[in-house]
């Protein structure tokens, strides 16, 4: 053997080099290994030289093949190494570059040289460079996924559909209960109540988790769960489940014990905040098989909390309005009770979608003297919480005025007159209606409004009347006019707002029309009369609707009263 081989020499070379070097013979047994392969492989010299490569590391035994390849063609070859040596290591997996090279001796492959150089750092910032970058598109594209519609649980959907299967297991969205609405029973003392918004699960595991708590029930959480202390720190709570001991609460080790069960094994919970105030918290949850959260795991989801909280802030804002305004005019729209025994009242409302705000539609009924009643129609400008309380204002005035016992375009003036003294600013259209039941006639009086339609007892169709149209309420400018339109007993008088036939594209006249084509069978219900104008022209309305239908009982012919009866 050539003296480069001898060990003396072999040693003064590589001894000193930083990187870990070894010369294996041709039966793969090692015959020199420097100080640098023996920290890299945690063994002495000693417990390499004459064993071979697969005897010292049985766990990387899978690189022997590529050692005889070297010394078959005698062709270098480079390879990364994973695994783990004798060495104590931080990491779960180690990695090496290492290069192979065939050592000649009289023109034959008598061995050949390992060279290594450990890369686990390297890979691990590669690894972690590869997850950063991973996080910002993650980050990025939550802001086109989530917060779509101003509607606070379809929020809460995106947020969970989109970390789910990508960032957890699991998920679930808990919000505070709404402010209004239905009041919600109070906790045990020192317990959480919130509302789940959302949950979601990855495959099997979406049906499975649904035992703990259904979006739109609520859930208790005690003081000592991860979402509890999460709200009083107001701070990220990475919740490890693998020993959680018996020092836990039965409710928060119950609900551990069961999530186990299903082989989830972490949970991360970050808080919900927008406008320094807490709205709820986002629940992230890996189960076993998955990466435990780590430190950039959190700072992803606090700042996916913070871009989503905005949202939901939105969100609850607008609902917040949206339930007060709903209430109120669910209050102000209550059924009204037909004025005497002998008129048949029906009404119904109904908002365009749950996305959109209540508007000013309103209607009521008014008993007046020698049997007459009057009914309004009518639609305040705009949307929202000071549309309702601006419909709420012109119905009190209405009322105030009906008992002065006017013709409807008076008391159209002077609604009109009193509104624009009020400083209300709101303008209103209205239509006014005024039977008799025992004249069998009706006043019809209108600012801005759409005609009225009457549906005489057993016509084949129904009559649009064209009346005077006077200006919106509000206005100031007056020149209103009462039109009289034959109303005998059965005649149904059907009212609306233009949400009912309104729509974009279309002549409004055209669309008014359409109405000439309902009918109801003489004794059919008023009832069923408005089941049929909703089906068929409230499908496609992009406003809210509110309908009115009345008549009087047909019987026998009745005369009006005199003062002396």
């Amino acid at each position: 053997m050539p003296s480069f081989f001898d060990p003396k020499t072999v040693a003064a070379l590589f001894d000193g080099n930083p990187a870990a070097v070894a010369v294996l013979d041709h039966d793969l047994r090692y015959t020199y290994v420097n100080p640098a392969l023996e920290r890299l492989n945690g063994l002495p010299a000693d417990s390499h030289i004459g064993r071979t490569f697969s005897q010292v590391l049985p766990e990387l035994r899978g690189q022997a093949a590529a050692l005889r390849a070297v010394l078959a063609d005698g062709e270098p070859r480079e390879e990364t190494i994973q695994g783990q040596t004798w060495a104590p290591a931080d990491a779960d997996q180690r990695f090496w570059r290492a290069t192979y090279h065939r050592l000649d001796a009289n023109g034959e492959g008598c061995g050949l040289m390992a060279i290594v150089v450990e890369i686990t750092d390297l890979t691990r910032q590669r690894e972690e460079l590869e997850q950063a970058r991973g996080h910002v598109a993650l980050l990025s594209t939550a802001a086109v996924r989530i917060g779509t519609t101003l509607d606070m649980d379809t929020t809460c959907r995106e947020l969970t559909d989109f970390v789910v299967p990508d960032f957890a297991d699991v998920a679930a969205v808990d919000v505070f209960p709404p402010e209004v609405g239905h009041s919600v029973r109070r906790p045990a003392p020192g317990v959480v109540r919130l509302r789940r918004a959302a949950l979601r699960g990855d495959g099997d595991l979406d049906e499975q988790v649904q035992r703990f708590g259904h979006p739109g029930e609520y859930v208790d959480f005690a003081p000592d769960s991860a979402v509890t202390r999460c709200l009083a720190e107001n701070e990220p709570v990475l919740d490890d489940w693998e020993g959680h001991g018996q020092e836990r609460s039965s409710l928060t080790s119950d609900r551990i014990a069961a999530s186990r069960a299903l082989g989830l094994r972490q949970a991360l919970v970050v808080p919900l905040m927008a406008r320094n105030r807490l709205l709820g918290t986002l629940s992230l949850v890996r189960a076993e098989g998955s990466p435990a959260f780590g430190d950039q795991d959190v700072a992803v989801a606090r700042e996916l909390a913070v871009r989503a909280a905005v949202d939901l802030d939105h969100a609850r804002r607008y609902d917040h309005e949206h339930s007060i305004a709903r209430e109120l005019q669910r209050s102000l729209l209550s059924e009204p009770r037909g004025p005497h025994p002998h008129v048949e009242i029906a009404t119904r409302y109904l908002p365009a979608d749950e996305g959109v705000l209540v508007g000013g539609d309103w209607f009521d009924v008014v008993p007046l003297q020698d049997g007459r009643h009057l009914k309004a129609m009518g639609d305040v400008m705009g949307h929202g919480v000071e549309a309702a309380v601006a419909m709420s204002q012109y119905r009190s005035l209405l009322r105030l005025l009906a008992g002065e016992d006017l013709p409807p375009h008076r008391i159209l003036e002077q609604l009109d007159t009193m509104v624009e003294r009020s400083g209300l600013d709101r303008a209103a259209t209205c239509l006014l209606a005024v039977v008799d039941r025992f004249g069998g006639v009706c006043e019809v009086a209108s600012a801005g409004h759409l005609p009225p339609v009457f549906i005489d007892p057993g016509a084949a169709g129904a009559r649009v009347v064209p009346v005077p149209v006077g200006p919106p309420l509000g206005t100031g400018f007056g020149g209103y006019r009462t039109a009289s339109v034959p109303c005998g007993p059965g005649t149904v008088l059907f009212m609306y707002t233009d949400g009912l036939v309104e729509r974009r594209g279309e002549d409004i006249d055209v669309s008014v029309q359409r109405l000439a084509s309902l009918t109801l069978p003489r004794g059919g219900h008023l009832d069923d009369l408005l089941d049929q104008v909703l089906d068929r022209f409230g499908e496609d309305a992009e406003d809210d609707i509110a309908v009115l239908a009345s008549r009087i009982r047909e019987g026998p012919p009745v005369v009006r009263p005199t003062p002396s009866d």
